[in-house]
């Protein structure tokens, strides 16, 4: 029983003894079109820019790695556009992911570049109004619904020492998923490319414990 009780504290001091980060962040969403090939001609499909903000959690492993547990919510209203005419559909995601942070130097330095890459699910929805008539629908068209798909995450970026506590950063993360056909559904005959690059920079404050 003895052993066990001195395990235990052990763990629980090690524990206590871990470096936290609480961390908001405020940026855009910028998602290039993808390509629709159609017997009907060519055309656009994805995402129009918009507002990101997230929150995430972050433990320091060692000196130089950490690891981040991130929720972002982006604003992206579906697009399809072909020559002078473009289509619209009220959307936006919700991403939920785990990144790894490689430091440049130690936690205690005035700056830090980073690099991070991760993975989690994004969850695309489709929010407007479905309507029987919408351009372009010879080449795919809206529908109000939600697809969770896999997505991977990269990134970097550089964190600058406001206080003892509080720390800036500046970063991009791209996020890698399938292309939601479920809300851009291709029209008969129709192809979509196959995955969606969502490209995301961000300012963060952070609060380290």
């Amino acid at each position: 029983m003895k052993s066990i009780s001195v395990t235990l504290l052990f763990f629980a001091g090690a524990a206590f003894a871990q470096q936290w980060e609480f961390g908001g962040s405020a940026g855009a969403s910028f998602l290039p079109m993808r390509p629709v090939t159609s017997p009907a001609g060519s055309a656009s499909a994805g995402f129009q820019p918009g507002f990101a903000a997230g929150a995430y959690v972050g433990q320091q492993l060692n000196p130089r790695i950490s690891g981040e547990i991130h929720y972002t919510y982006l604003q992206s209203n579906l697009k399809l556009s072909s020559g002078s005419t473009t289509a619209t559909f009220a959307g936006n995601s919700h991403a939920i992911y785990y990144d790894v942070l490689f430091h440049t130097n130690r936690r205690e330095g005035r700056a830090q570049f980073f690099a991070a890459v991760g993975g989690g699910m994004k969850l695309y929805r489709g929010t407007g109004a479905e309507q029987a008539f919408q351009p372009l629908s010879q080449f795919a068209y809206f529908t109000k619904t939600q697809k969770a798909e896999p997505m991977a995450s990269f990134g970097g970026g550089v964190k600058f020492k406001v206080s003892p506590h509080l720390t800036m950063r500046a970063e991009v993360r791209d996020y890698l998923t399938p292309f939601p056909k479920e809300l851009i559904t291709p029209a008969p005959g129709a192809k979509i490319g196959s995955w969606l690059n969502d490209i995301v920079p961000m300012v963060t404050l952070t609060y380290e414990k």
